[in-house]
């Protein structure tokens, strides 16, 4: 009687975590209300179904807001890959707007390039692709430790995660 090699896999996924994300969000509407520098102009952040929205008096503070957010996001333990900024756009009564839209999900040409690198690293696991994640398997479960370690090091546009692990 044989007993078969057990199969061990992991999936890799680009999630975030929303009430994080919510709490980064509030907490940088609280510090740009108290900020001298805003005082007396418009200076909103609103979070969307679609992404952030910043509103203000000029692409500076656009700009120096963003660094408000991103500070918040970073305290938080969220990845600033989440964010994909917008062009600047001119809004209503002299005012600019600027959407960063949030990055969730692994895109069909990200995951592709993903499973080219680890087939080519990788010879012994297998991958598939399930969607907008990948699931990486394999008898072995060093080889498995072996992709993650060069997923890591790989600089992703989007913040992997791996996942059910098994």
């Amino acid at each position: 009687m044989t007993v078969a090699a057990s199969e061990h896999s992991f999936d890799v996924v680009s999630e975030f975590d929303h009430q994080e994300l919510v709490n980064a969000v509030q907490q940088a509407q609280r510090e740009i209300a108290t900020r001298y520098d805003f005082k007396d102009v418009t200076a909103e952040v609103t979070l969307g179904d679609d992404g952030v929205t910043v509103l203000t008096s000029s692409e500076q503070r656009a700009q120096a807001m963003l660094d408000v957010l991103q500070g918040k996001l970073v305290r938080r333990g969220l990845s600033l890959k989440i964010l994909r900024p917008g062009k600047v756009e001119p809004a209503a009564k002299g005012n600019v707007r600027q959407l960063l839209s949030l990055q969730r999900g692994i895109d069909e040409e990200l995951a592709r390039s993903l499973v080219k690198r680890i087939r080519a690293g990788h010879p012994k696991v297998q991958v598939r692709i399930q969607g907008d994640e990948l699931r990486v398997s394999g008898k072995d479960k060093d080889h498995l430790q072996a992709v993650i370690q060069d997923l890591r090091e790989y600089d992703a546009p989007v913040p992997l995660q791996f996942t059910n692990y098994r």
